[in-house]
């Protein structure tokens, strides 16, 4: 397979083979793999065919805050980066249309500013918006598919298509939608209303985060999901569970539970893919035989 030939044609992009992508995930795993940057809608149209035709197989990179990157890869790693007026947050507005590559600290920025209700659900997620949308991201204080009113969607064929949201569009910590091989690139937002006491209530949530997770760490954010029937009282979830355990600072080559919150996973060393698997694993077997339980992966693999 030659990429460069097979996309040769197609303009507002960058190919980057064999690229180190150690920086491409908040984990900095170690990881390598042909990279595509795409730049505007119609390249990723182009893009998509020209794969599809080829039979390639390719992944989304977002921010990599809810991926493990294997070492390395048969599939081709497709990242946005599509233009941004920012403009479009000089104020307030009832509907946001912004490119998936959009940073959601930037929107946080904007929330706290104007007091938008319903952007505090994702304060502190290190994420773009389209992998927020992918996982329907969110926090103690709410998901983003609340306030997501439709995405624009990148078919295999090239084709755009519009899928408005409803109320069965999300579930916990995943779209209903999206189906094989499509790509978000756009997302219509829509602040639940406004409300001046927002500012406060994400700055005390990103205190609370800082006080009780280990944010200054190389981490994907939760290890697994808090979707178990057993979760039922919120103030003990997976985390919690893990800690009953006695599975705090267990490590493997390097990847550690962390000893601030139990579901998180910190790199500190050099682990890879394999290592994270591995604890992950361990982790679970040791759910089994405390308490009969196994927990469902939020990190995407």
């Amino acid at each position: 397979m030659n990429l460069i030939e097979i996309l040769k044609n197609i303009s507002d992009l960058e190919i980057e083979l064999d690229k180190d992508l150690t920086n491409k995930s908040t984990m900095r795993l170690r990881a390598r793999g042909d990279l595509v940057t795409i730049k505007s809608r119609e390249s990723l149209s182009k893009v998509l065919i020209a794969l599809n035709k080829d039979s390639i197989p390719y992944k989304v990179l977002g921010w990599g805050s809810n991926q493990l990157l294997k070492p390395t890869s048969d599939k081709i790693y497709l990242e946005l980066d599509f233009p941004f007026d920012k403009s479009l947050l000089s104020k307030p507005s009832g509907t946001y249309v912004l490119p998936a590559s959009t940073p959601l600290n930037v929107l946080t920025a904007h929330a706290i500013k104007f007091g938008l209700k319903g952007f505090e659900s994702f304060t502190g997620i290190p994420a773009s918006l389209g992998g927020a949308v992918f996982m329907n991201a969110g926090t103690g204080l709410g998901e983003i598919g609340t306030i997501v009113r439709s995405v624009k969607i990148m078919e295999p064929s090239g084709r755009e298509r519009l899928e408005k949201i409803t109320q069965d569009s999300f579930s916990y910590r995943k779209n209903n939608f999206l189906k094989s091989g499509e790509v978000i690139f756009e997302v219509e937002l829509s602040p639940l209303g406004m409300d001046p006491e927002i500012g406060k209530v994400i700055r005390d949530y990103l205190d609370y985060r800082t006080r009780t997770q280990p944010l200054d760490a190389k981490t994907c954010g939760c290890a697994f999901k808090n979707d178990h029937e057993f979760f039922r009282d919120k103030t003990c979830q997976a985390g919690k569970f893990i800690d009953l355990a006695g599975l705090k600072g267990f490590t493997i080559n390097g990847i550690k539970v962390s000893q601030k919150h139990g579901n998180f996973l910190e790199n500190t060393g050099n682990g890879d893919y394999f290592d994270v698997i591995n604890i992950m694993d361990r982790v679970n077997m040791e759910m089994e035989l405390y308490f009969g339980i196994k927990f469902n992966r939020e990190v995407e693999l």
